[in-house]
């Protein structure tokens, strides 16, 4: 799916990076010490539940968050696999990808934990990303982030709003973030920092017993590594990853010794995997026609797993350079072998939209979704090719519907609002952008939408009363926003 999301930047919290990796040993189930789930003193855990909603709102506006249903689902599957193996699991996780080239991940109040696409494409392998996840899951399990704030108030008094000051800005940009909190605070800083240093061991121990009791490989942590090491003895500047994520010599070594302690499992290649990275190197890398040659390289030479990955990359290619009958000739290919596989189907109906074949696409997808209703990708999908075939009723029905179960999608707002403007209905699509920028915390904004949609509201009295409500909730988040 092709539909851009325009980010509406507003001011920066800043992140507070969960890393420093080092291992320790474990041959039970997530067995720990007492102090990783008590609870702080600091921060209750539906404080960190209202916080990390707050900084989820804050980065949408402000980082380069990848709204695209395939990768989303993707990467959602892989952290679910590991959060079943966890303890302590104390609310939802949410797994969302940043596009930046570097290679980081980062774990944040409220079961947050963010990849870098860099990260996707420098893994050789599932395993390896998912032992990048499942060390963060264990940082949120353990409430890292809580201890360490505990940690720094002893030493001196701190409010939860001057911590979070400094967060946010190293997502994007550890070097600048870290510098940032040095120069507001240094000292209060390098403790924090050390703080999170004596948490590593934990979180490894942990992880990697997440890894293996999820199916994946165990070893995957320690090759992982051995990417970062390789790939950082030829950098004069460390690598993104290591700025949070410092790899000590023993650290290699630790981790396969305790890798060893679970069963050796021989783990396939997954389809799905490189799929997923084919598509960051597709949509996100480079431009359409140095990828054109990437992937007809690759298939011209079969140095592939999965020569249906290199297809699919050539396909999106096409589409991207606007060949839309290579690219329509490559995808029935794929959907002629394997008709279900969501990847295909998305960039079926990308291409079907662009040759005004709503009507394949709407045929294709409604058969599907029979069978997976409120599948993110088939709705959505679903919902942008009937919105451009001008079935108004029938998508804004759709997303409505899948509203109510996943009340944060910021691309299935958008294409409501896209159906709502194109079909004059105005109000709705003032409440809808409303909605939009409160997802992004720009309340002011969003409080003026609804002032904007109660003016078409004419002599609907119920809707002015709704309109008043959520004007009334929105200011009530702002004010917490800002007591936080």
């Amino acid at each position: 799916m092709r539909k851009p999301i325009a980010n509406i930047v507003i001011s920066a919290l800043s992140i507070f990076i969960l890393g420093t990796m080092s291992v320790g040993a474990v041959n039970k189930k997530n067995v720990l010490p007492e102090i990783g789930v008590v609870a702080s003193s600091a921060i209750s855990l539906d404080k960190e539940v209202l916080i990390g909603d707050a900084l989820m709102r804050q980065l949408r506006g402000q980082a380069p968050i990848i709204n695209d249903p395939l990768l989303d689902e993707y990467i959602q599957d892989i952290g679910n696999r590991l959060v079943t193996q966890a303890d302590n699991v104390k609310f939802p996780y949410k797994f969302f990808i940043v596009n930046s080239p570097d290679i980081n991940a980062f774990a944040f109040f409220g079961g947050h934990i963010g990849i870098h696409t860099g990260l996707i494409f420098n893994a050789r392998n599932e395993s390896e990303l998912a032992s990048v996840l499942a060390h963060e899951v264990s940082h949120v399990t353990q409430r890292h982030i809580a201890r360490s704030i505990e940690a720094r108030q002893k030493s001196s008094p701190l409010q939860i709003a001057s911590l979070l000051g400094s967060i946010l800005l190293a997502v994007v940009s550890p070097e600048a973030g870290m510098a940032a909190i040095s120069v507001s605070n240094a000292a209060s800083a390098q403790s924090s920092i050390n703080y999170t240093r004596q948490n590593e061991k934990e979180a490894d121990r942990v992880g990697i017993a997440i890894l293996a009791e999820a199916g994946f490989d165990p070893n995957g942590a320690s090759s992982f590594f051995g990417i970062l090491a390789e790939k950082n003895r030829l950098k004069s500047v460390p690598l993104a990853f290591l700025l949070t994520h410092p790899l000590p010599e023993s650290r290699i070594a630790d981790a396969r010794t305790r890798a060893a302690a679970f069963r050796t499992r021989n783990i396939p290649e997954s389809i799905n995997f490189h799929l997923a990275k084919t598509r960051i190197i597709a949509r996100y890398y480079a431009n359409p026609k140095r990828n054109i040659e990437y992937f007809s390289d690759i298939l011209q030479k079969q140095s592939y797993i999965f020569k249906q990955a290199a297809e699919y990359g050539l396909a999106l290619s096409y589409l991207a350079n606007e060949q839309l009958k290579p690219a329509l000739k490559l995808i029935n290919i794929l959907l002629s072998k394997n008709p279900d596989n969501l990847f295909y189907l998305d960039t079926y109906t990308d291409i079907a939209i662009e040759m005004n074949q709503h009507t394949n696409a709407i045929d294709r997808l409604s058969a599907q979704i029979i069978h997976a209703p409120f599948n993110p990708v088939l709705t959505l999908n679903l919902a942008n090719v009937l919105i451009q075939s001008g079935n108004f009723e029938r998508a804004i029905s759709l997303l409505k519907d899948y509203l109510l179960i996943n009340p944060d999608n910021m691309l299935a707002y958008d294409l409501l609002s896209d159906a709502y403007r194109i079909s004059q209905q105005k109000l709705e699509m003032h409440q809808v952008k409303a909605e939009v920028y409160a997802l992004v915390a720009a309340y002011p904004k969003a409080i003026d939408e609804l002032h904007t949609a109660y003016n078409y509201a004419d002599k609907r009295k119920i809707e002015k009363q709704r309109i008043r409500a959520r004007i009334q909730q929105f200011r009530a988040a702002q004010e917490r926003l800002q007591t936080l």
